[in-house]
C-alpha cells in the first residue's frame, strides 16, 4: 500500500483492497475525511484510464491560462519557439511585468505533464526580474502551441521489462551572454518517462566535451535517487541503469581509468560519474543524436524533429491513446539497446556501424508501419525482413529482433515465427 499526501489530499493505492478499505475506514474514525473514489482529478492533474494504462494531462488548467492572456482565440503554433529565437537582456521593457510574472509561474506548473515546453519555459522564466516586450513575445507563441496541443498529456503503461534508462544531453555555450550550456535528460522507467529536467549550467564549460559530461553527472544523481526511491517502495530493477548520450568523448571519459590533466577543472563530475561506472551500478553507450530524447531539452527545434522526440516522450494526444499504444519504436530501441551494444564488444569490427547504420536507415519504416493496422503491419514487417535478410546477415540479425517484438505486440505464433525465419535463411 503506497499513501500520498499534500496538505490535504491524498492519493492511496495498493494491490489488496480489503487493507485499503481497512485504513480509509480508520481515517474517517479519526479525520474528517471525503472518499472521492477512483482517482481522476488531482492538484490540477486530470487522470484517464485507457486499455494501455494511465493518461495524464492538465487540458483544464491549459484553459485556465490561455484565458488569463486571452489567447484562447489564437492562431497555434507548431513548436513552443521558433528555431531562430536567441534571448538576451536588452531591449524595451514589457509594460506589465506581474502579468508575465504570473503566466511563466503558471506555466511553469504545466510542466508537470508537458515536458515538451521544459525548454522554452526555463529560457522565459530566466527574465523574470526585467521581461521585455520580446521576451513576452516568445511566452505568447509558447500559449499558441498549447492552443493547438491543449488535450495532450503523458501515457503511461505497463512496462513489458522494468529498465531505468536514461537520455542526457547539452548544447555548449547555448547563452549568447554569459556562455553557460543548456542542459537536459529524461528517465524513463520500464519505457515510461518519470523525471525530465532543462536548465542552464551554473559554470561555463571550456569544451562540448566537459558540457555533455557535467550534463551526465546531473543525469546520474537523479538516477542514483531514483533507484534509493524505488529501493524504499520495492520496485527497483534488476537491471543496472543506462544513461545514452550522443557525444563520444564525454562517454570515453566515464569509461576510462586514468584521469587525465584536461580533465581536472572538472574533477568532481569525473570521479562522481567515474566511480559508479567502475562499481557497476550504472552503464553510459553512446546513442546517435537523431534518437536523442533529451535534445528536445537543451534547443528548439524544427517542427519535424520536434514532433518526433515528442512522440518518443510519449506525449501524446487523446486519439492516439486511445488507439495504439504511442511510441513503440522507442520502446524496442530502448529495450534492444544493450544487445545491439553488446554486438559491438564483439571481435567484429564493423557490427556496431551497421546495426546503428540499419536503426537510422529504417527509423521511418518502422513508424509508418506502426500505425498501419495489424495484418499490413505484420505483412509489411515480414516482407522488408526477407528482403534486407538476403544482402546482410547484421541487418537480419537487427530485424530478426525487431520480429520478436512485433510477435509480442501482433501475439505472432512461435511456430509462424520460425517459419519465417527458416524461409528468411
Amino acid at each position: 500500500m503506497y499513501l500520498l499526501v499534500y496538505v490535504d489530499d491524498l492519493i492511496l493505492t495498493g494491490n489488496q483492497p480489503s487493507i485499503l478499505t481497512s485504513f480509509i475506514s480508520r481515517l474517517n474514525s479519526e479525520f474528517a475525511i471525503k472518499d472521492l473514489g477512483k482517482l481522476n482529478y488531482f492538484l490540477g492533474l486530470e487522470v484517464t484510464y485507457t486499455h494501455h494504462g494511465l493518461f495524464l494531462n492538465q487540458s483544464k488548467y491549459t484553459l485556465d491560462i490561455l484565458t488569463r492572456a486571452k489567447m484562447l482565440d489564437a492562431k497555434p503554433a507548431p513548436t513552443p519557439l521558433s528555431t531562430n529565437v536567441s534571448f538576451v537582456s536588452t531591449g524595451d521593457l514589457f509594460s506589465d511585468a506581474t502579468l508575465y510574472r504570473s503566466i511563466v509561474g503558471a506555466l511553469q506548473y504545466l510542466t508537470i505533464t508537458r515536458p515538451d515546453i521544459s525548454y522554452a519555459v526555463n529560457q522565459v522564466s530566466q527574465f523574470l526580474h526585467a521581461p521585455t516586450t520580446a521576451h513576452f513575445q516568445e511566452v505568447k507563441r509558447i500559449l499558441r502551441y498549447l492552443k493547438g496541443t491543449i488535450s495532450y498529456g503523458l501515457h503511461y503503461s505497463r512496462p513489458t521489462q522494468m529498465m531505468l534508462l536514461g537520455y542526457s544531453d547539452a548544447d555548449w555555450a547555448r547563452c549568447l551572454e554569459t556562455r553557460r550550456s543548456t542542459y537536459g535528460y529524461s528517465i524513463f522507467l520500464g519505457g515510461n518517462l518519470i523525471s525530465w529536467s532543462a536548465k542552464k549550467q551554473p559554470t561555463v564549460a571550456r569544451s562540448s566535451c566537459e558540457s555533455e559530461y557535467r550534463a551526465m553527472a546531473n543525469t546520474a544523481a537523479e538516477i542514483v535517487w531514483l533507484t534509493h526511491l524505488l529501493q524504499e517502495l520495492y520496485a527497483l530493477p534488476p537491471s543496472r541503469p543506462a544513461i545514452l548520450c550522443d557525444n563520444q568523448s564525454a562517454i570515453f571519459l566515464t569509461q576510462n581509468p586514468v584521469a587525465h590533466k584536461r580533465t581536472k577543472h572538472i574533477d568532481l563530475d569525473y570521479h562522481f560519474l567515474r566511480e559508479l561506472v567502475a562499481a557497476g551500478k550504472l552503464t553510459t553507450k553512446f546513442i546517435p543524436t537523431k534518437l536523442q530524447v533529451a535534445d528536445i531539452f537543451t534547443k528548439s527545434l524544427p517542427s519535424s524533429q520536434f514532433n518526433v522526440l515528442r512522440q518518443m516522450l510519449r506525449l501524446v494526444d487523446p486519439v492516439s491513446k486511445t488507439t495504439n499504444p504511442p511510441n513503440q519504436l522507442s520502446l524496442f530501441l530502448q529495450q534492444h539497446y544493450d544487445g545491439l551494444h553488446s554486438v559491438s564488444d564483439c571481435k567484429v569490427g564493423l557490427a556496431r556501424g551497421k546495426i546503428l547504420e540499419e536503426i537510422k536507415k529504417n527509423q521511418e519504416m518502422w513508424e509508418r508501419l506502426l500505425e498501419e493496422p495489424p495484418s499490413s503491419f505484420r505483412d509489411a514487417a515480414l516482407n522488408h525482413i526477407k528482403e534486407q535478410s538476403r544482402a546482410d546477415d547484421l541487418a537480419f540479425s537487427f530485424l530478426k529482433d525487431a520480429l520478436n517484438i512485433v510477435k509480442e505486440k501482433m501475439e505472432f505464433s512461435s511456430a509462424e515465427r520460425d517459419k519465417i525465419f527458416a524461409s528468411s535463411n
